[in-house]
């Protein structure tokens, strides 16, 4: 039997065993695909659906040129990648994922980014955006807003590291690569600021109708897949798959000294990241410190859910996406060792601080207020944006396909 035979048989093993689950536990899968539904509309649509238009119009408009030859002479040394990388990893750290696989998708189709340059890029330029990390996660599950700074940290620098190993992807230096990082200029960014303006010849209206069902196309994938992951998460915990997969786990997890109680959130956590962080606060009788560890490596690797979704984006170029998977688990490890080292200098010495004086009780206090009101904003008008903008987005589909 061939490779490509048994891929067949396995992709057609794996999708009639998900339906037969899905017929004998309708109520789980019911209850989970609510859950996703819930999660897309309210948070993930509302807050990516901003990112995504003003990031194809800055594009469009030729902003995103002018910033990348700014930035040629930072990105080429630190990560070997042109200056739009660095518009590219802003937006991905600003909005979370997948902006980081879409922009990066969309400058491979514009032949700004070689397909080694593209992946480098993609490696570290998708990460948790500080809404989710802050609100979600360290306010929302573990209602401890000092704990966010620490998962920021170790989350921000680990994907930095990552690019820096991953600039080493690839091969050495090229000398197109030494000319480019030299030919840089205010100048020039106007130049081709100006010369990307005109080579679009779309009038503004266009422009803007383009990049809205660009950006609800992208997101209505991504909704698909956080309901699809969502499902398959909680029918392998009903069909007791995630326990058995827990025993295995158990045996990694006391190699590195973390309690055993984990393994079922760090399954979790590596098919969907909210489900598994959630689960990871609720484990009691433990360290803060191994919440912290297992939170960090679930954020880094971003679960399946997210990967999936990259995926798909990536499926539509030639980028592949085994460096991607590759950087997510390095990310992971990194992650959480970054945690374990900052856990004394930064969280520790903030909770004794904040024993001692008012400042940063006030300070974090104010920050937990602020990420509340916006988790809560989102949550009560979030369904009504993502309605509106579906209602917007047929009648311009409408408009495209009969005129």
């Amino acid at each position: 039997m061939n490779k490509s035979v048994f891929k067949s048989l396995v992709l057609a093993l794996g999708a009639t065993i998900l339906a037969v689950a899905l017929i004998k536990y309708p109520q789980p899968s019911l209850e989970a695909s609510i859950r996703g539904v819930n999660m897309w509309w309210e948070i993930v649509f509302p807050s990516l659906l901003p990112f995504f238009i003003i990031s194809e119009m800055l594009i469009s408009f030729g902003v995103v040129t002018f910033i990348g030859i700014l930035l040629e002479p930072l990105m080429r040394p630190l990560f070997r990648v042109p200056g739009v990388g660095g518009f590219v990893w802003a937006m991905g750290m600003a909005s979370g994922f997948p902006s980081g696989a879409k922009l990066t998708a969309r400058f491979r189709k514009e032949k700004q980014l070689s397909k080694i340059e593209a992946e480098r890029l993609v490696s570290f330029t998708n990460s948790s955006n500080p809404l989710f990390i802050f609100g979600a996660v360290s306010i929302g599950f573990f209602q401890n807003p000092t704990l966010g700074i620490v998962l920021a940290i170790a989350h921000y620098v680990g994907n930095f590291l990552v690019g820096i190993m991953m600039r080493f992807y690839g091969g050495k230096e090229t000398v197109k690569e030494v000319k480019e990082r030299n030919n840089h200029s205010i100048k020039q960014a106007f130049k081709e600021l100006h010369r990307t303006r005109i080579k679009d010849q779309r009038p503004i209206g266009k422009m803007l109708g383009d990049a809205v069902l660009s950006s609800i196309e992208t997101l209505l994938m991504i909704g698909g897949f956080i309901i699809l992951f969502s499902v398959i998460n909680k029918l392998l915990f009903v069909m007791n798959i995630t326990g058995t997969l827990a025993y295995g786990f158990n045996y990694l997890l006391t190699v590195l000294h973390i309690p055993q109680d984990f393994s079922i959130p760090l399954i979790a956590g590596l098919f969907e990241i909210t489900l598994g962080s959630q689960m990871t606060s609720g484990v009691h009788d433990t360290s803060l410190l191994f919440q912290a560890i297992i939170t960090s490596f679930i954020l880094a690797f971003s679960g399946l859910s997210v990967q999936a979704q990259t995926a798909s984006i990536l499926a539509q170029t030639d980028i592949r996406f085994m460096p991607f998977f590759i950087a997510r688990i390095i990310h992971g490890f990194i992650a959480s060792f970054i945690t374990l080292i900052i856990w004394k200098p930064v969280y520790e010495k903030l909770v004794t601080k904040s024993t001692v004086t008012d400042t940063i009780p006030t300070m974090v206090q104010a920050q937990s207020d602020w990420f509340t009101q916006i988790l809560h904003f989102l949550a009560n008008i979030g369904p009504f944006i993502t309605i509106l903008s579906l209602m917007l987005y047929v009648t311009l589909y409408y408009k495209r396909t009969h005129t």
